[in-house]
């Protein structure tokens, strides 16, 4: 990077009175004083300053001062910042990258998503992630393609990624992909991930998968497939999660009582019943508020029994579940 190359042009071109005023420091040599320029810049919040940013996202040999560019230059949706930004993501330090990454995050247009989307397929695993990332929350339909290709990309993390973009999208052709994933993906965090993005939608396809998940031998998968089977709200998964309420984590048993409830499955009447009394008191306390919410008075003794617990929390749910029950 060489210093300063396209300062004179840039300011040569801005006439704004407030912009020039800082022209001696936003050339100073010392980067400290230059980043502080950047802050000042900013906060005037007028379109020409994006050149001056830009030129220093892209130009400057100061690290802080790169990396506080990429930090002021989030609120803006320009084509211009987010190809530069885009482009920051390949700066060879760290925080420049964070900081570009952090700063694509937070846009929120379509025409921004159409910036993005080539650099998902860039050679750099980080840079892949990033663009995934920022895709995320654009909902960009467009993206769909590029995340079903990434399912299969070599890299867990662009896997992650790529699987919270699908599930954002709530894109129903990517339901087969995502239902292998959940079983077969070597990473724990993909299959996790790729188990709740299929809540997406109550699909026929879905329940073997989630299922399937609910037996995964990472607790963290098993504990995520048991809080999207109460999403997908199919009777039909009851029997998995009473079966989940054995389960050897806690945090397990503690999802699956609560899409118990959620699926208001009677015929997990006793087993939470039981699970009423464990020594766990958020158990019990979610064991309880499961039990108001089947609304089956066959529960009614067994709360009223509860309705001295030592855990004022557990009180609380029973008093909740007894007045749904009346």
């Amino acid at each position: 990077m060489t210093e300063m190359t396209d300062t004179p042009r840039i300011l040569d071109d801005i006439d704004n009175a407030e912009i020039l005023a800082l022209r001696p420091r936003l050339q100073d040599p010392d980067p400290g004083v230059r980043r502080i320029a950047l802050i000042d810049l900013a906060d005037l919040e007028e379109p020409e300053g994006l050149l001056w940013l830009v030129s220093r996202l892209r130009n400057d040999t100061a690290t802080e001062v790169r990396a506080e560019a990429a930090r002021l230059l989030e609120a803006w949706e320009d084509t211009e910042v987010v190809q530069a930004l885009c482009e920051a993501l390949t700066d060879p330090e760290q925080s420049v990258r964070e900081a570009a990454a952090q700063s694509l995050s937070v846009l929120k247009s379509e025409e921004a998503g159409q910036v993005i989307l080539p650099w998902t397929v860039h050679a750099q695993a980080s840079v892949r992630v990033a663009a995934f990332r920022a895709l995320r929350e654009l909902r960009l339909v467009d993206a769909a393609e590029a995340a079903l290709h990434a399912l299969q990309d070599s890299e867990a993390s662009v896997r992650r990624e790529a699987v919270s973009v699908l599930g954002w999208l709530k894109s129903i052709d990517a339901l087969d992909a995502l239902a292998r994933l959940a079983s077969e993906d070597s990473d724990t965090e993909v299959r996790r991930a790729a188990t709740g993005a299929l809540g997406l939608a109550s699909d026929d396809r879905v329940l073997p998968a989630l299922r399937r998940a609910l037996r995964d031998h990472a607790w963290q998968v098993r504990e995520e497939a048991a809080t999207t089977l109460g999403k997908v709200g199919q009777q039909a998964a009851g029997p998995a999660l009473v079966a989940a309420l054995s389960d050897d984590y806690w945090q397990v048993r503690l999802r699956a009582t609560r899409s118990l409830g959620r699926l208001r499955y009677v015929p997990g009447l006793e087993a939470l019943i039981e699970t009423l009394s464990h020594s766990i008191s958020n158990l019990r306390k979610e064991a309880a508020l499961a039990l108001g919410e089947l609304g089956d008075k066959g529960a009614l003794a067994a709360l009223q029994a509860a309705e001295n617990d030592g855990d004022p929390e557990v009180r609380k749910a029973v008093r909740i579940a007894l007045v749904q029950l009346q």
